[in-house]
């Protein structure tokens, strides 16, 4: 039976200093309820575009931005709704460089500027990803970052899972109050804690001067686990 009730927690305490409207939650059961699901995702997100480099820092944006435009036309050419597409990040830094002085001292100097132009695509038929990626990439793409996957009715299956995890926790209070011979009460606290194990792939960067014309990148979507863990405290019946 004790194997039987592992993970769940029996407390069964007197607490000194607790208020007159807590009293019936001074001998208590916690446990634990644990629900999840594997689905298989039926969209993938991606983050792309430019890093560019110039001695100008309104040049390195101009270069940044008419690599984009190229990406935008390529995305929409392919068949990307604009409600898919939308800015993730744009940046512009001075660089530096370590440069020895006649004094031999080592200082930082100015080396251009760096813009970064980011690009999110959430694209429905994951089948056609890996060529996506092949076509950015032959316009002036050099940067991919943070691949995922995901399920559009993600806030249905998470709420079926908490639903799921709180009559599983309800369960285990009420197994472990009959294993120590009492009766289960009301309900105390109540919390919970969810979410899906992300697919993701790393973030890459090409050289500007390349272009990319071979084979569909490979991209391979596996599967989320959704779960959601409930926590609750149940009184002790007197």
């Amino acid at each position: 039976m004790r194997a039987a009730l592992a993970g769940a927690i029996l407390i069964l305490a007197l607490a000194s200093g607790v208020r007159a409207d807590d009293a019936s939650c001074l001998r208590k059961i916690s446990v634990t309820g644990q629900a999840h699901v594997s689905r298989t995702p039926d969209f993938a997100q991606v983050s792309v575009g430019v890093d560019t480099k110039a001695q100008d820092p309104a040049e390195a944006v101009d270069a940044a931005s008419k690599a984009v435009k190229a990406i935008l036309d390529q995305a929409h050419e392919f068949g990307v709704d604009a409600a898919d597409i939308g800015t993730a990040s744009l940046s512009l830094v001075e660089e530096t460089q370590q440069v020895r002085r006649p004094n031999g001292e080592i200082a930082a100097e100015p080396a251009g500027y760096r813009a970064v132009n980011l690009l999110t695509i959430r694209l429905a038929d994951m089948n056609r990803l890996g060529e996506l990626l092949r076509r950015v990439l032959s316009v002036g793409a050099n940067k991919i970052h943070g691949i995922s996957f995901g399920i559009k009715d993600a806030d249905k299956v998470t709420e079926e899972l908490e639903t799921a995890a709180a009559r599983n926790a309800q369960e285990r209070a009420r197994a472990l109050a009959t294993a120590v011979g009492v009766k289960l009460g009301d309900l105390c606290a109540l919390s919970t804690e969810h979410g899906p194990s992300p697919v993701a792939a790393q973030a890459f960067r090409f050289s500007g001067a390349s272009r990319f014309d071979g084979p569909s990148v490979p991209i391979a979507a596996g599967i989320l686990e959704y779960r959601a863990d409930v926590s609750a405290t149940f009184a002790v019946a007197q």
